[in-house]
C-alpha cells in the first residue's frame, strides 16, 4: 500500500515510523510537513518539524507548504501516487480535492475515542473533563471536523498523575500501533467504518490563553486537572503580586481558607482552593524557567506576600 504521510510534532513521529518498520505491507513515497519555523529569542534559526527530521533520515521526499493547497501542491501529491493518505497532528485542516486525492482516500490518527473530543486540542481537554479513560481513533477523513467514520480504536487509562504530555507520548506510541492495525484492517477489507454518533458528540477547541487561567474558586480536583491538562505547554497560569506565573506538580489536599491563599512549605506550597487545597512542587515566574518551588521561595527569602489570583 503506497502512502503519503501528513503530520508535524513529534506525536506524528511514532506513527511515520511504524510505517517504516512494515515495508512488505506499506511504502511511504512520501511526506508533508509544516514548514520551518523560527526559534530563539533572535527569531533567527529555523527549527524543523520532528516529522520532517524523522523523514529526511528515512531517506524520504518532504513537502513543506505553508498551506496544502494550489495547483502545484496538488500535481506534487499526484506524483507520489498514494493508495492512502495518514495524517496525524499535521496541523492544517484539508480541502476535500486533496482528501479525494489517494484512491483510498484519507485516515487520520486522533487522539480520542471518538466521537468525543473531536478538535484540535483532545488530549488536554480529555484531562480537563476528568475523563477516566481516553484512547486513539483512525478514522476516514472527511469535510466535516473529525466527524468521519471510525475503522479502528485502541484505549488507554487516564491515571490520577497524568499529564498532557506524559498522555501525549502514551498515546503517540498507541496510535503507531493502532495505525498499522487499522491500516491492515481497511487493505484487507474488513474494516468497513462506523458512523459516529451525533448525540455522543463533545468538542476540543484549541487551547486559548483565557482557558488556562487558574480559578481558584474550583475545587481542588479540578484546580489540580487544569494545572495537569496544560503541563508541560502552554502552562496554566495564575498571578502574585501581579506578575504572572505557571504552576505544575498539583497534588489535592485538605485546605480551609480564602481562595488562591498561599501557604509556604519546605519544599512546595500549598494553594487554597474553593474546597481543599493543591500542593505544588514547581513553578515558573514569567521570562524565567520552571524550578522546584523551593528555590522560587528561596529566591524571596522564605518571605510570601499575598496570595494567587
Amino acid at each position: 500500500m503506497r502512502v503519503v504521510f501528513f503530520g508535524t510534532p513529534e506525536f506524528a513521529v511514532p506513527s511515520l515510523r511504524a510505517l517504516l518498520r512494515e515495508p512488505d505491507a506499506f511504502t511511504v513515497v512520501g511526506v508533508v510537513t509544516q514548514p520551518d519555523r523560527p526559534r530563539g529569542r533572535s527569531r533567527s534559526t529555523l527549527i524543523s518539524p520532528p516529522v520532517k527530521i524523522a523523514a529526511l533520515e528515512a531517506g524520504l521526499p518532504v513537502l513543506q507548504p505553508d498551506r496544502p493547497v494550489g495547483d502545484v501542491f496538488h500535481k506534487q501529491l499526484e506524483h507520489f501516487r498514494p493508495d492512502i493518505g495518514v495524517v496525524a497532528a499535521y496541523g492544517h485542516i484539508l480541502r476535500p480535492d486533496v482528501l479525494a486525492l489517494p484512491v483510498k482516500g484519507m485516515v487520520n490518527v486522533h487522539a480520542s475515542l471518538l466521537p468525543r473530543h473531536r478538535g484540535a486540542a483532545p488530549i488536554n481537554w480529555a484531562i480537563l473533563a476528568g475523563d477516566r479513560v481516553t484512547g486513539i481513533s483512525i478514522m476516514q477523513m472527511e469535510a466535516g471536523l473529525d466527524s468521519g467514520p471510525v475503522y479502528h480504536q485502541v484505549q488507554t487509562p487516564i491515571e490520577a498523575t497524568d499529564t498532557a504530555g506524559s498522555l501525549t507520548e502514551r498515546l503517540a506510541v498507541l496510535g503507531a500501533a493502532a495505525l498499522v492495525e487499522g491500516l491492515t484492517l481497511i487493505e484487507s477489507g474488513i474494516a468497513r467504518g462506523t458512523p459516529q454518533d451525533p448525540a455522543s458528540v463533545t468538542s476540543a477547541p484549541k487551547i486559548t490563553r483565557e482557558l488556562t487561567h487558574i480559578d481558584w474558586s474550583k475545587d481542588a480536583v479540578q484546580v489540580a486537572r487544569h494545572i495537569r491538562a496544560f503541563d508541560p505547554a502552554p502552562g496554566a497560569w495564575t498571578t502574585h503580586e501581579g506578575n504572572e506565573v505557571k504552576l505544575f506538580g498539583p497534588v489535592p489536599v485538605p485546605g480551609l481558607g480564602a481562595p488562591g491563599t498561599a501557604v509556604p512549605l519546605d519544599d512546595a506550597l500549598m494553594i487554597i482552593t474553593g474546597a481543599g487545597a493543591v500542593r505544588v512542587e514547581e513553578i515558573q515566574p514569567a521570562g524565567r524557567s520552571r524550578m522546584p518551588v523551593s528555590a522560587w521561595l528561596r529566591g524571596r527569602r522564605g518571605t510570601l506576600v499575598g496570595g494567587f489570583a
